[in-house]
C-alpha cells in the first residue's frame, strides 16, 4: 500500500493556491467533489502521489462533510489516503481487526475540461469521513484512469521534488498509537526518541510511511494543535533525490534531524501554517 495522497484544508481554495504557487509549489485546479460542497486543487509529483488542497466551494456559509473543523480553522495539513487494489477487501480486513469502517462509497469530481473522475473509498476510525485519515488513512481505489484523477503538476516536472515520503501524525499517547499501528499493518519496531524543536517525541517506522509524534509540552504548537483539532496529520515530508539542490531551490533554511535524516522546511507563514518538510528520497516505504 502506497501513499495516494495527503490533504491540506483552508477556508479559502485560491487563497491557498496562491501561497503555495509563491513558495514554488503551483497546483491545478482540480474541480468540485460529488458532495456539491467542497472543491479542490493538487500538486502532482512523478510517483503518482499527491498534495491536495481543499476547502469549501463557497468560502463561507458551507458546512462540509469531511475535515469542517480543519476547513475552517485554517488546520493546513489533516488527512491522508493510501492506494489499494480492493477498497471492499481492506473494509473487511480492518472490520475483522475491530476497526470501525464507513464505507466503500463511490465518489466523483467534476474536472474543469469536463472529465467526470470516479474512484471508490472507505473511511476508518470512529471519526469516519469527518475525520478522514485523521490518524488511520483512508483507502481509495479509482475506478477511471488514475491518469484522469491526477498527474505530474507542471511546478513539478522540473522540481528536485519526486513525491510524497512520510505522513507525520500528532497523537495523544505514543506508546498506544504504536501498538495500532504495528497490529494493523504487521510493522516492527519503530525508532523513537525525543525531538526538542518540536518539544515532541517522535515514533518513526522504516517500513511504513508513517512518523507519530506526541508533544511533552502541552503548551508547544502540537500541543495545541491537538488540543483544537485533535489527532491528525500534522506535518508532511516530500521526497527529492537532490536535498542541497531542493533546499535552494525553495530557500529552505530551517534544518532537522530524524534518526540520521535530514529535514529542510519550508517557512509554514509562507503556507498558510502548514509545516512541509524534504527529506532525501529512500526505497518506498509500505504500509
Amino acid at each position: 500500500m502506497h501513499i495516494d495522497h495527503v490533504t491540506i484544508a483552508g477556508p479559502d481554495l485560491n487563497a491557498l493556491r496562491d501561497s503555495f504557487a509563491a513558495a514554488g509549489l503551483a497546483t491545478d485546479y482540480g474541480g468540485p467533489h460529488s458532495n456539491g460542497v467542497t472543491h479542490m486543487a493538487l500538486l502532482g509529483f512523478d510517483d503518482g502521489a499527491y498534495i491536495e488542497l481543499i476547502s469549501t466551494i463557497k468560502p463561507a456559509g458551507q458546512t462540509a462533510p469531511w475535515w469542517q473543523a480543519a476547513i475552517a480553522g485554517s488546520s493546513g495539513s489533516c488527512g491522508w489516503a493510501v492506494r489499494v487494489s480492493d477498497v471492499g477487501a481492506e473494509t473487511k480486513r480492518l472490520r475483522s481487526e475491530g476497526v470501525t469502517v464507513v464505507g466503500p462509497m463511490h465518489m466523483t469530481r467534476d474536472r474543469p475540461d469536463g472529465r467526470v473522475v470516479q474512484w471508490d473509498i472507505a473511511f476508518p476510525g470512529e471519526g469516519g469521513i469527518a475525520h478522514a485519515g485523521a490518524t488511520l488513512p483512508f483507502f481509495i481505489c479509482d475506478r477511471t484512469p488514475r491518469d484522469w484523477r491526477v498527474r505530474p503538476s507542471a511546478s513539478a516536472a522540473e522540481a528536485p521534488l519526486t513525491g510524497v515520503q512520510r505522513v507525520v501524525i500528532g497523537v495523544r499517547d505514543l506508546d498506544a498509537s504504536v501498538r495500532l499501528f504495528r497490529r494493523l499493518y504487521l510493522l516492527s519496531e519503530p525508532r523513537v526518541g525525543d525531538h526538542e524543536p518540536w518539544h515532541a517525541r517522535l515514533a518513526m517506522f522504516d517500513d511504513s510511511p508513517v512518523v507519530l509524534a506526541s508533544p511533552r509540552d502541552a503548551h508547544s504548537w502540537l500541543g495545541r494543535r491537538l488540543q483544537e483539532f485533535g489527532e491528525l496529520p500534522c506535518a508532511y515530508l516530500l521526497a527529492t533525490n537532490n536535498f542541497d539542490a531542493a533546499r535552494e531551490t525553495y530557500a529552505l533554511n530551517e534544518l532537522h534531524e530524524w534518526f540520521g535524516q535530514r529535514i529542510a522546511w519550508f517557512e509554514p507563514g509562507a503556507l498558510r501554517g502548514t509545516r512541509l518538510g524534504v527529506v532525501r528520497r529512500n526505497a518506498r516505504p509500505r504500509v
